[in-house]
C-alpha cells in the first residue's frame, strides 16, 4: 500500500498502573480507520516511544498491525540507541506487516554528517523493510538535505523523509532536488502547521497529530484540498492550529493529546510521565478549553465538558475570524523568496 495522505501518530492508552491497555488500543485504532485516516504511526512522539521498553513497542506494534488488518499503511517508529536495535526493530516490524518504518538520525550524541550518513546506507542494505529518514532536529542529529538526496538517489530501500523541523525552506529544498530524479520518493511533514503548504508545493502529506484527535477535521483539510478547494482547505488549517495550540498548552506532552482523544469518548488514561499536583488545575482549565473547541467543531461527546465561563473565546466560531483571511499562497511565495533572494 502506498503511504500517502494523513496517517496518525496514535496515542497508547494507559491503565492505571501504565501498563498498555490493549483493548482501548484496539478499539482507537478501528475508530481511526473507520473515520478515514490515511494510515496509522505507531511509537511515535505521540505514542510517548521513548518512554516505553523495546518490548512494549513491539507488542504496540504487534497489536496494531493486527487490528489494522491490512486496512491501512503501518508506518512503524523503528527510532532506537544504536543501530543493531534498530535493525532488529526493522525485522519485527516486516514480520508484523508494516509497510515501512520511520528511523531518525542517531540521537543524544552530536555526531557528524559522514557519520549520519554511513549510519543510513548500512540500514539500507541490511534492513528487511523499507525506511523513511526521519528528521527531527530537536530531538536528534538533523540529516542534511545533501545527506538526503544522495541516501534517495543511491539506496532504493531508503522510500521517503518524514520531516518535522517546521523549516518549510528546507521541505521545499528537499522537494525541489529530489523529486524531479525520483518522483515515488515519499515526501511527508511531521507538523500541522505546514500540512497545507506542503500539500500546495507537491508533498504527500504528513503525520499529523491532531488527526488522532479530530480525524474527521484533518481529513477534511485533506479532501479540501484534493478537490481544490484551498478557501475551505485554509479555514481548517487555520482551525486546526487553534486545537493544537490549545492541546500543547497543556503541556507534559502528550497529555494535551491523550485528554483530546479521552473527550472523544475514549479511555486513554494518564502520561507515563506523571503530572505534578500544581500542575493539575492548569490541566483542567485547558482540558475545558479543549473541550469547548472539540464541541465546536460538532464533536458532541466533548459538549458536557465544555465550562463557557472558563472557555472564553475558545467556545466560539469567532475564534477563527480574521485568522481566516490570511493567504497561504502568500506564504508560499514568501518562502520561495528566503530560498531565491534577489529574484
Amino acid at each position: 500500500m502506498k503511504i500517502k495522505g494523513i496517517l496518525t501518530p496514535n496515542i497508547v492508552p494507559f491503565h492505571e498502573d501504565r501498563s498498555i491497555n490493549e483493548g482501548e488500543l484496539r478499539r482507537y485504532v478501528s475508530w481511526l480507520i473507520d473515520k478515514g485516516v490515511s494510515g496509522i504511526y505507531p511509537n511515535g512522539s505521540t505514542g510517548e516511544f521513548i518512554r516505553l521498553s523495546f518490548e512494549e513497542r513491539k507488542q504496540i506494534v504487534s497489536i496494531i498491525t493486527d487490528e489494522a488488518a491490512g486496512r491501512v499503511p503501518i508506518l512503524a517508529g523503528a527510532a532506537e540507541a544504536n543501530i543493531d536495535l534498530v535493525l532488529e526493530a526493522c525485522a519485527y516490524c516486516a514480520d508484523f506487516g508494516c509497510t515501512a518504518v520511520s528511523v531518525t538520525g542517531p540521537y543524544y550524541f552530536n555526531v557528524s554528517q559522514e557519520s549520519i550518513e554511513h549510519y543510513f546506507r548500512e540500514l539500507a542494505a541490511r534492513s528487511p523493510i523499507d525506511i523513511l529518514l526521519y528528521n527531527i532536529p530537536q530531538f536528534s542529529n538533523e540529516i542534511g538535505v545533501d545527506i538526503v538526496e544522495r541516501l534517495a538517489m543511491d539506496c532504493p530501500r531508503i522510500i521517503g523523509i518524514k520531516d518535522s523541523s517546521r523549516d518549510m525552506p528546507r521541505f521545499m529544498n528537499t522537494l525541489g532536488k529530489i523529486k524531479p530524479q525520483r518522483p515515488d520518493f515519499i515526501c511527508l511533514t511531521g507538523t500541522e502547521e505546514t500540512l497545507l503548504p506542503t500539500l500546495l508545493m507537491g508533498g504527500d502529506g504528513g503525520t499529523i497529530a491532531t488527526s488522532g484527535v479530530a480525524p474527521e477535521a484533518v481529513m477534511k483539510l485533506y479532501r479540501d484540498w484534493q478537490r481544490g478547494d484551498l478557501e475551505e482547505a485554509k479555514r481548517v488549517q487555520f482551525k486546526m492550529l487553534e486545537l493544537i495550540e490549545t492541546m500543547f498548552a497543556a503541556g507534559n506532552f502528550p497529555e494535551g493529546f491523550r485528554e483530546g482523544v479521552n473527550l472523544r469518548g475514549f479511555n486513554a488514561g494518564r502520561a507515563r510521565q506523571p503530572m505534578a499536583p500544581t500542575e493539575m488545575k492548569h490541566f483542567l482549565n485547558i482540558r475545558s478549553k479543549l473541550a469547548c473547541l472539540l464541541a465546536d467543531c460538532g464533536f458532541d461527546e466533548a459538549a458536557a465538558h465544555c465550562e463557557s465561563e472558563s472557555c472564553g473565546q475558545a467556545a466560539t466560531p469567532a475564534s477563527v475570524t480574521g485568522v481566516d483571511q490570511l493567504d497561504v499562497e502568500t506564504i508560499v511565495r514568501e518562502v520561495f523568496g528566503r530560498l531565491n533572494p534577489g529574484k
